[in-house]
Protein backbone atom coordinates (compact mmCIF):
# COMPACT_ATOMS: atom_id res chain seq x y z
CA UNK A 1 0.00 0.00 0.00
CA UNK A 2 1.25 3.45 -1.07
CA UNK A 3 2.03 5.96 1.87
CA UNK A 4 -0.84 8.24 0.40
CA UNK A 5 -3.33 5.22 0.07
CA UNK A 6 -2.34 4.38 3.70
CA UNK A 7 -2.38 7.90 4.83
CA UNK A 8 -6.32 8.38 3.61
CA UNK A 9 -7.74 5.18 4.00
CA UNK A 10 -5.78 5.30 8.34
CA UNK A 11 -7.62 8.83 8.89
CA UNK A 12 -11.12 7.45 6.95
CA UNK A 13 -11.03 4.94 8.84
CA UNK A 14 -10.84 6.80 12.49
CA UNK A 15 -12.68 9.80 11.43
CA UNK A 16 -15.70 8.05 10.26
CA UNK A 17 -17.50 7.04 13.31
CA UNK A 18 -20.61 8.04 15.45
CA UNK A 19 -19.23 10.95 17.27
CA UNK A 20 -19.74 14.83 18.37
CA UNK A 21 -17.82 16.39 15.95
CA UNK A 22 -19.27 14.41 12.98
CA UNK A 23 -22.79 15.20 14.60
CA UNK A 24 -21.84 19.08 14.91
CA UNK A 25 -20.79 19.23 11.13
CA UNK A 26 -23.86 17.37 10.24
CA UNK A 27 -26.49 19.61 12.23
CA UNK A 28 -24.76 23.08 10.72
CA UNK A 29 -24.95 21.35 7.27
CA UNK A 30 -28.43 20.76 8.28
CA UNK A 31 -29.45 24.33 9.42
CA UNK A 32 -27.05 25.60 6.36
CA UNK A 33 -25.22 27.53 8.77
CA UNK A 34 -21.82 28.66 8.13
CA UNK A 35 -20.89 25.45 6.69
CA UNK A 36 -17.49 26.44 4.43
CA UNK A 37 -16.20 27.90 7.28
CA UNK A 38 -16.87 24.57 9.82
CA UNK A 39 -15.86 22.33 7.08
CA UNK A 40 -12.53 24.29 6.29
CA UNK A 41 -11.87 24.52 9.96
CA UNK A 42 -12.06 20.95 10.78
CA UNK A 43 -10.30 20.18 8.02
CA UNK A 44 -7.25 22.37 8.37
CA UNK A 45 -7.51 21.41 11.96
CA UNK A 46 -6.98 17.77 11.11
CA UNK A 47 -4.17 18.25 8.36
CA UNK A 48 -2.10 20.28 10.82
CA UNK A 49 -2.50 17.92 13.82
CA UNK A 50 -1.54 15.00 11.24
CA UNK A 51 1.55 17.10 10.02
CA UNK A 52 2.61 17.63 13.40
CA UNK A 53 1.81 13.93 14.67
CA UNK A 54 3.91 12.88 11.59
CA UNK A 55 6.99 15.24 11.37
CA UNK A 56 7.56 15.09 15.57
CA UNK A 57 7.25 11.61 15.88
CA UNK A 58 9.40 11.27 12.82
CA UNK A 59 12.73 13.13 14.75
CA UNK A 60 11.59 11.19 17.63
CA UNK A 61 11.91 7.46 16.01
CA UNK A 62 14.81 8.92 13.51
CA UNK A 63 16.92 9.43 16.72
CA UNK A 64 15.59 5.76 18.43
CA UNK A 65 15.15 2.98 15.54
CA UNK A 66 13.90 0.70 18.43
CA UNK A 67 11.23 2.81 19.07
CA UNK A 68 9.69 2.72 15.78
CA UNK A 69 9.58 -1.04 16.20
CA UNK A 70 7.30 -0.68 19.52
CA UNK A 71 5.11 1.96 18.71
CA UNK A 72 4.53 -0.21 14.97
CA UNK A 73 3.61 -2.91 17.72
CA UNK A 74 1.46 -1.07 20.12
CA UNK A 75 0.19 0.85 17.03
CA UNK A 76 -0.97 -3.12 15.36
CA UNK A 77 -2.40 -3.76 18.79
CA UNK A 78 -4.57 -0.51 19.52
CA UNK A 79 -5.93 -1.13 15.35
CA UNK A 80 -6.82 -4.78 15.70
CA UNK A 81 -8.69 -3.37 18.86
CA UNK A 82 -10.47 -0.82 17.27
CA UNK A 83 -11.38 -2.99 14.41
CA UNK A 84 -12.60 -5.53 16.47
CA UNK A 85 -14.82 -3.06 18.36
CA UNK A 86 -16.25 -1.53 15.00
CA UNK A 87 -17.18 -5.11 13.90
CA UNK A 88 -18.75 -5.44 17.34
CA UNK A 89 -20.65 -2.56 17.32
CA UNK A 90 -21.64 -3.60 13.60
CA UNK A 91 -23.99 -6.18 15.42
CA UNK A 92 -25.72 -3.21 17.15
CA UNK A 93 -25.52 -0.35 15.06
CA UNK A 94 -26.76 3.63 16.51
CA UNK A 95 -27.85 6.19 14.21
CA UNK A 96 -25.79 9.98 14.26
CA UNK A 97 -28.22 12.17 14.90
CA UNK A 98 -27.50 16.33 14.67
CA UNK A 99 -28.44 18.19 17.88
CA UNK A 100 -30.91 20.34 17.49
CA UNK A 101 -29.85 23.22 19.55
CA UNK A 102 -26.94 25.70 19.53
CA UNK A 103 -25.28 28.75 19.26
CA UNK A 104 -26.20 30.38 15.49
CA UNK A 105 -23.28 33.41 15.25
CA UNK A 106 -20.16 32.63 12.97
CA UNK A 107 -18.28 33.08 15.92
CA UNK A 108 -19.95 30.92 18.55
CA UNK A 109 -19.95 28.29 15.90
CA UNK A 110 -16.30 28.27 14.88
CA UNK A 111 -15.81 28.43 19.11
CA UNK A 112 -18.17 24.94 19.36
CA UNK A 113 -15.95 23.50 15.98
CA UNK A 114 -12.79 24.00 17.95
CA UNK A 115 -14.24 22.33 21.05
CA UNK A 116 -15.29 19.19 19.31
CA UNK A 117 -11.90 18.75 17.60
CA UNK A 118 -9.53 20.00 20.18
CA UNK A 119 -11.13 19.61 23.30
CA UNK A 120 -11.53 15.57 22.47
CA UNK A 121 -8.37 13.60 24.29
CA UNK A 122 -9.27 11.01 21.20
CA UNK A 123 -7.90 13.57 19.10
CA UNK A 124 -5.07 13.43 20.29
CA UNK A 125 -4.66 9.67 20.63
CA UNK A 126 -6.05 8.89 17.48
CA UNK A 127 -4.61 11.87 14.94
CA UNK A 128 -1.09 12.87 16.78
CA UNK A 129 0.20 9.74 18.20
CA UNK A 130 -1.29 6.97 16.23
CA UNK A 131 -1.95 8.49 12.43
CA UNK A 132 1.76 10.58 13.67
CA UNK A 133 3.59 7.66 14.66
CA UNK A 134 2.91 5.53 11.78
CA UNK A 135 3.06 8.49 8.49
CA UNK A 136 6.45 8.52 10.57
CA UNK A 137 8.25 5.68 9.38
CA UNK A 138 8.15 6.43 5.76
CA UNK A 139 10.74 7.77 4.01
CA UNK A 140 11.07 12.08 4.06
CA UNK A 141 8.95 12.19 0.87
CA UNK A 142 6.50 9.76 1.35
CA UNK A 143 5.39 11.03 4.51
CA UNK A 144 4.39 14.23 2.53
CA UNK A 145 2.02 12.16 0.80
CA UNK A 146 1.21 10.03 4.19
CA UNK A 147 -0.08 13.68 5.18
CA UNK A 148 -1.66 14.57 2.07
CA UNK A 149 -3.94 11.38 2.05
CA UNK A 150 -4.94 11.93 5.35
CA UNK A 151 -5.62 15.21 4.82
CA UNK A 152 -7.84 14.61 1.70
CA UNK A 153 -9.57 11.86 3.71
CA UNK A 154 -10.64 14.03 6.51
CA UNK A 155 -11.15 17.07 4.54
CA UNK A 156 -13.45 15.00 2.22
CA UNK A 157 -15.42 13.25 4.63
CA UNK A 158 -16.17 16.88 6.74
CA UNK A 159 -17.28 18.70 3.38
CA UNK A 160 -19.49 15.67 2.61
CA UNK A 161 -20.93 15.46 6.20
CA UNK A 162 -21.29 19.49 5.75
CA UNK A 163 -22.52 19.78 2.01
CA UNK A 164 -24.46 16.77 1.60
CA UNK A 165 -26.28 16.60 4.97
CA UNK A 166 -29.86 17.02 3.61
CA UNK A 167 -28.79 14.28 1.67
CA UNK A 168 -27.16 12.47 4.01
CA UNK A 169 -28.90 13.06 6.77
CA UNK A 170 -31.96 10.29 5.70
CA UNK A 171 -29.08 7.64 5.59
CA UNK A 172 -26.99 8.26 8.76
CA UNK A 173 -30.30 8.15 10.54
CA UNK A 174 -30.69 4.41 9.60
CA UNK A 175 -28.85 1.99 11.61
CA UNK A 176 -28.63 -0.49 8.96
CA UNK A 177 -26.39 2.14 6.96
CA UNK A 178 -23.66 2.48 10.15
CA UNK A 179 -24.00 -1.65 10.32
CA UNK A 180 -22.12 -1.40 7.26
CA UNK A 181 -20.30 1.39 7.95
CA UNK A 182 -18.95 -0.09 10.81
CA UNK A 183 -17.92 -2.96 8.91
CA UNK A 184 -15.90 -1.78 6.08
CA UNK A 185 -14.12 0.12 9.07
CA UNK A 186 -13.42 -2.45 10.87
CA UNK A 187 -12.32 -4.26 8.06
CA UNK A 188 -10.35 -1.87 7.24
CA UNK A 189 -8.37 -1.08 10.87
CA UNK A 190 -7.81 -5.26 10.55
CA UNK A 191 -5.59 -4.40 7.34
CA UNK A 192 -3.77 -1.45 8.73
CA UNK A 193 -3.00 -3.46 11.70
CA UNK A 194 -1.56 -6.55 10.30
CA UNK A 195 0.76 -4.45 7.44
CA UNK A 196 1.99 -2.18 10.84
CA UNK A 197 2.71 -6.11 12.82
CA UNK A 198 4.97 -7.22 9.93
CA UNK A 199 6.56 -3.60 10.07
CA UNK A 200 7.11 -4.12 13.56
CA UNK A 201 8.21 -7.81 13.19
CA UNK A 202 10.81 -6.50 10.38
CA UNK A 203 8.93 -8.76 7.85
CA UNK A 204 7.88 -5.24 5.69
Amino acid sequence: MSAFLQGFSLSLALIVAIGAQNAFVLRQGLRRAHVPQVVLFCALADALLVGAGVYGMAGLLGAQPLLARVLAALGAVFLAGYGLRALWRSRQPAALQAAATGAGGRAAVLAQAAAFTLLNPHVYLDTVLLVGSVGAQHAPLARAAFVAGAALASAGWFAALGFGARWLAPVFARPRAWQWLDRVIGATMLALAAGLALGAAGLA
